[in-house]
């Protein structure tokens, strides 16, 4: 089984006069393989929520908002479970202005051109892929009908290719994913590297579109 979780950092703002929108948007995907190190992920956000926050004011991790030493705890308990990182982070600046009116559609490619550089190959059994519901129906619907159009040439037919959209604290591996996306686009964005540079050493793909 191969887990593969998708989050986004940054928004998709495009008005650099009137705004103050980010200047880079991150697409970040999480590659676990097989049941056991998904559960080890899970278990280890849980472990991190119930030992660093108050019952009563239990959040859901967010790279926006944890502290780094909250990061830090996390990542101490997955650092030896095997998973990948692969991310591309658009330059919204070099964009053409009719992708500002089709963000959509960016979005759907930045998350294709992440997709493209995984390697499927390893795909034995079944791949799941899981992205934070936030979309509404239509495009949930443009969305999968999208990837999977594109994926299917790089997946063996016998191969299922689950596509998911699950609430974060429904699927705990989300919240990792978030905060592994939001350190990638911290370093784009503020030239931060501080998480990022702690967890690096699980990325095997990190580039940025339209430097």
């Amino acid at each position: 089984m191969l887990y593969l979780y998708l989050d986004e950092s940054g928004d998709m703002g495009f008005d650099f006069f009137a705004k103050k929108p980010s200047k880079y948007f991150t697409v970040t995907v999480m590659l676990v393989h097989g049941m056991e190190n998904r559960k080890k992920i899970a278990k280890a956000v849980k472990r991190t929520l119930q030992n660093k926050f108050p019952k009563q004011k239990r959040p859901e991790l967010k790279g926006s908002k944890q502290s780094i030493e909250v990061k830090k705890y996390f990542y101490r308990h997955i650092e030896s479970v095997p998973f990948e990182i692969y991310a591309l982070t658009l330059n919204k600046r070099r964009a053409y202005d009719y992708l500002s009116q089709k963000k959509d559609r960016v979005y759907n490619f930045i998350a294709r051109k992440v997709l493209d550089v995984i390697p499927f190959a390893n795909a034995s059994v079944r791949v799941e892929l899981v992205i934070d519901r936030s979309k509404s129906k239509k495009e949930i619907k443009e969305f999968d009908s999208y990837l999977i159009q594109q994926l299917s040439g790089r997946i063996e037919p016998r191969i299922p290719l689950d596509i998911d959209h699950h609430l974060s604290h429904e699927d705990l591996p989300i919240q990792a994913v978030d905060l592994f996306s939001w350190g990638i686009f911290r370093k784009y964005e503020k030239s931060d590297r501080e998480w990022y540079d702690v967890f690096k050493g699980k990325i095997k793909y990190d580039d940025i579109y339209l430097p």
